[in-house]
């Protein structure tokens, strides 16, 4: 390779470390910018690899530099989420630092746990000359394996997967033969629990949660608490319908479409009431484009429910097949209103935020670029990167408008 060749040294940091630790967004780019990075990540946790991995990304820099290269270093990050969200990131990273230099061949610097996922990105677009893995000779020692694994196991996301997964399952089987549910019960809600964790309902609940903030000083608190009463008034009257369905020796389906239907009953309150507590709080705290997602869901979420309760009703005999049919269409016909009437809502608040010069992220907390024009009539944004490109987007993409815009 002759040394005018244009290197480019790539570190990666694959699960984000380094923005859900410093809070500095990827690429980062250049000598200075990647040593200051690197030392704020050592700070904020030394035991962390790749800190060690920008730094050799440096040194490898300095070297090449030396022998007289073209060379540029560039460290790049995933998502905390490893597959395909961190795939889709470091892609998106990798177009922009090739949009912004000429690069012949690329150096990849890794801690060795991301080069399967990183190494087939990267050969579709450039040559690949050397790959250089970043070990800490400490890691060699078995008690030193030891401590890292304690470490990682203090680290919430790993904590409750290893400790909160089986002794909530445990505690399921424990309930469940206590009060004589038998197996199928912990096992549908295992069930349950999967579907939400593959489709990640879990993290959306979980997120919704983290905003409620529960304080008496606040209005929305009296939705809360109404809320929470009904959910339980919920599933007292889900409860008696299943007892009475047992005792009428009906059949198991018609025993759980019976003690659905008893449920259903007040759920729709106790939803009504948790969401309009949340529209309240962001309404408080001038975050109109979010409320306004809020009660959108909201209707689908009734709406949904509503569907719901006349196929149970349906089934157990309460209305005819004709009236189930047409009260689908209708509450179907309620879905599209509500599409209809989002979108106007949401556009209406968009063009009153005054997004202009905003700066937008994606929903991981990468870094895409500043808001230079909005076009009410076609619903789209143009967004001005770092590196002067334009990337248009659809205003339908956006999930939150605060100090910057979210999109996803």
């Amino acid at each position: 390779m002759a040394e005018s060749d244009r290197l480019l040294v790539l570190a990666v940091d694959i699960d984000n470390d380094l923005f859900r630790k410093t809070k500095i967004l990827g690429p980062v780019i250049g000598r200075e910018n990647n040593l200051r990075a690197a030392a704020a990540l050592a700070l904020a946790d030394p035991q962390d690899p790749d800190a060690n991995t920008m730094f050799e990304a440096v040194r490898k820099y300095d070297e090449l530099k030396k022998m007289g290269y073209n060379v540029h270093v560039v460290t790049i990050t995933g998502a905390e989420k490893e597959g395909y969200t961190a795939d889709v990131e470091l892609s998106r990273q990798i177009d922009l630092v090739f949009d912004r230099f000429k690069i012949d061949a690329c150096v990849l610097v890794t801690d060795g746990a991301s080069d399967s996922r990183v190494l087939p990105l990267l050969k579709t677009r450039i040559k690949i000359n050397s790959v250089d893995t970043v070990r800490m000779k400490q890691a060699e020692k078995i008690e030193n394996t030891y401590f890292a694994i304690i470490e990682k196991l203090k680290e919430p996301h790993y904590a409750r997967i290893i400790f909160g997964i089986p002794a909530a399952i445990m505690l399921l089987f424990a309930i469940s033969y206590y009060f004589n549910f038998g197996w199928q019960l912990p096992v549908a809600l295992i069930g349950i629990y999967l579907i939400s964790k593959g489709l990640g309902i879990d993290d959306k609940l979980l997120e919704s949660f983290k905003g409620l903030g529960f304080s008496i000083d606040r209005f929305s608190f009296i939705f809360y608490i109404s809320s929470i009463l009904f959910f339980v008034i919920s599933l007292i009257l889900g409860y008696e319908s299943y007892l009475s369905a047992m005792a009428g020796r009906l059949s198991q389906l018609s025993i759980i479409s019976y003690a659905i239907e008893g449920f259903l009953l007040t759920f729709p309150v106790s939803l009504i009431l948790y969401v309009s507590g949340r529209i309240t709080d962001l309404e408080n705290k001038r975050l109109r484009y979010r409320a306004i997602k809020q009660g959108i869901y909201m209707g689908y979420g009734v709406i949904s429910i509503l569907l719901l309760y006349f196929i149970v009703a349906w089934f157990i005999g309460q209305i005819y097949f004709s009236q189930f049919l047409i009260y689908s269409a209708l509450a179907m016909l309620g879905g599209y209103g509500i599409s209809l009437l989002s979108i106007k809502l949401r556009r209406r608040a968009i063009d009153k935020a005054k997004i202009n010069n905003k700066h937008v992220i994606n929903d991981i907390g990468a870094y895409i670029g500043k808001v230079v024009k909005v076009d009410p009539s076609k619903g789209t944004i143009w967004i001005k990167t770092n590196y002067s490109t334009i990337i248009v987007y659809n205003v339908d993409r956006i999930t939150n408008i605060a100090d910057r815009i979210t999109i996803s």
